[in-house]
């Protein structure tokens, strides 16, 4: 009896460390699911008044393509990120924070309507917000 519940403890165990084991890109359902993230992310800024002016005359096919690089790489998915620096993308844009708030929740409608989960949500924005300060008031 004392064998069979080591065994089971020791599956547990094992189980629980595996689960953990996973990227977050992993987690949240890899490039296809990120690629909904961010087509829903773009739907969401093409919709909204306050913030689609900040991307009047950009080029929509690459800010997808870079921030699906941008997500994939801060969430362990194994990709580089190889568009422009956060400054050089924000220069002259004077972000503020309530503009910069008002998208992230933009991003937290996308992902909702992606059906990631709350938990993984958070961490995703956790990665991303350590991008903060360069993105703000430049």
């Amino acid at each position: 009896m004392v064998k069979l519940l080591t065994a089971i403890f020791t599956l547990l165990l094992l189980n629980g460390c595996a689960s953990h084991s996973q990227t977050l890109y992993s987690e949240l359902g890899g490039k296809q699911k990120v690629e909904e993230i961010v087509n829903n992310f773009v739907t969401e800024i093409e919709y909204d008044p306050v913030i689609l002016p900040y991307f009047e005359g950009s080029d929509i096919d690459r800010f997808r393509a870079k921030l699906e690089e941008q997500i994939c790489m801060v969430s362990g998915g194994g990709c580089s990120y190889t568009g422009d620096t956060m400054e050089q993308v924000h220069a002259g844009m004077n972000i503020t924070e309530t503009h910069f708030n008002h998208t992230v929740d933009l991003l937290i409608n996308a992902m909702d309507k992606s059906g990631v989960p709350h938990p993984l949500q958070n961490r995703l924005l956790a990665e991303l917000a350590k991008m903060r300060g360069q993105m703000l008031y430049r």
